[in-house]
């Protein structure tokens, strides 16, 4: 949590940083910080929200603003991010990710930690990334995973986004761990698709962790149950 004692500041401008859990999306912990502050204080038009979404899968660094802080929601939100994903190698999956089954097996036996340094080393830099159909996009004035749970094939533009670094956590087969640092709008999990084409297989993210936005790091981070316990310290102050 940053800079913040009070819970008039809280209610006035704030910048809260969250540890998000897995299971939760970026809206339920904008929710849970508003009950808190209307329970806490009484305020019932407190401006709460957030300055980048997470999938409810992905666990990590969420910056809450409150406040006349949500106008730099903007500028918070177009910082580069750093994350801590692991791949599944040779399965995909259509939402990239766990939140649907796997439709597909691939050959892993090729891969070695240096074709995947040789890969990986390869899409730094700027680029056009296909975002994943299970998203919450926009087409035609509709979310795009509407479209895909229904079944319905439609197609994303791609767009620009930019990688920093990547690096090898670890690698033991059919599991890669990455640390990837990127521009804002970037699609992990479309990462993990694109990754495991170029390596001539398939692959899908089982995990995903943002350790930092910015400035920001995860190690600055509160936990919903801390941010609780904070509140009510600063209420009974």
């Amino acid at each position: 949590m940053i800079e913040v004692n009070n819970l008039n500041k809280v209610t006035e401008s704030a910048v809260l940083l969250i540890d998000k859990p897995y299971g939760w999306t970026s809206f339920d912990v904008v929710g849970k910080i508003r009950v808190l502050i209307r329970q806490l204080t009484g305020e019932r038009n407190v401006k709460v929200g957030h300055a980048g979404t997470l999938d409810p899968l992905a666990t990590g660094l969420l910056i809450i603003c409150t406040g006349k802080a949500t106008k730099q929601s903007s500028a918070l939100m177009s910082e580069n991010k750093e994350y801590v994903a692991t791949l599944k190698l040779g399965e995909t999956t259509p939402s990239f990710d766990l939140e649907t089954e796997p439709d597909a097996q691939y050959p892993t036996n090729h891969i070695t930690i240096e074709l995947i340094n040789r890969t990986i080393s390869s899409m730094i830099g700027k680029q056009e990334q296909t975002p994943p159909l299970f998203s919450a996009k926009y087409i035609n004035g509709k979310r795009a995973y509407k479209y895909a749970r229904k079944g319905v094939d439609v197609e994303l533009e791609p767009v620009p986004i930019e990688i920093f670094n990547m690096e090898i956590i670890s690698f033991e087969t059919p599991l890669l761990k990455l640390k990837i640092s990127c521009s804002k709008g970037t699609y992990i999990r479309a990462l993990a698709r694109d990754i495991g084409q170029k390596l001539e297989s398939g692959a899908h993210l089982v995990e995903l962790r943002r350790t930092a936005s910015g400035t920001f790091n995860i190690d600055q981070a509160l936990t919903i149950n801390d941010i609780e316990k904070n509140f009510l310290s600063m209420r009974n102050q």
